[in-house]
């Protein structure tokens, strides 16, 4: 990949990434509840779906998907369907005011966050469709495909996860000292919960 090309993806990723969507909304939630450090292991997994994608496009498999408009709807509904969710069971999610729930909240399993990351990641048509458009405008056919394509992924990896990290995650540290009441608490609650079923509901109704 020319200099110049990988200059203008590393322009376009960044772009990208501090757009908002369930991806942030996700690493806020997880930094909020189980810590900025561990926050990291949810990211993990939105970049391992990110990876999968990207496979997918390279494949050619994301044309059957955006040419089916059956594949579409069902990976789109479900997708919608699992962020409504997540944000129902956010919203309704008790304040943690006793050390024993509090430390379990921060104690969650890293693979439990690793998955949570992968399927909010995963479960977005729309993702596919993205790279579809957007990859093949930084790959040259006259050049090997699988080179271009492995720079092309570690570059949007690992711009996500300092995007996703020391922004979003990092931003979501300032949001701290609402958690120490109940009132705080369930205030960010129902904040991050109406964010999970919006982008949810978006994503269900727009085409």
């Amino acid at each position: 990949m020319q200099f110049s090309l990988w200059l203008a993806l590393l322009g376009a990723g960044t772009l990208i990434s501090f757009t908002p969507g369930a991806g942030a909304i996700n690493t806020m939630s997880n930094s909020l509840n189980a810590g900025f450090r561990r926050s990291l292991w949810g990211i993990f997994g939105q970049q391992a779906a990110l990876l999968i994608h990207i496979v997918i496009v390279a494949l050619g498999v994301g044309i059957l998907v955006a040419s089916s408009p059956l594949a579409f709807n069902v990976i789109r509904y479900a997708g919608a369907a699992y962020l409504v969710y997540l944000g129902i069971r956010q919203f309704l999610a008790r304040p943690a005011l006793d050390a024993d729930r509090a430390q379990a909240l921060r104690d969650e399993p890293r693979w439990s966050m690793f998955r949570r990351g992968v399927w909010v990641n995963l479960l977005n048509p729309k993702a596919i469709v993205f790279f579809l458009a957007f990859l093949p405008q930084f790959i040259r056919v006259d050049q090997p495909m699988l080179p271009q394509y492995l720079i092309a992924a570690a570059t949007v990896v690992v711009i996500d996860i300092v995007v996703m990290w020391f922004f979003f995650a990092g931003t979501a540290r300032s949001f701290q000292r609402f958690t120490r009441d109940a009132r705080g608490q369930r205030v960010l609650n129902r904040i991050f919960g109406v964010l999970f079923v919006a982008v949810g509901v978006l994503l269900g109704v727009i085409h």
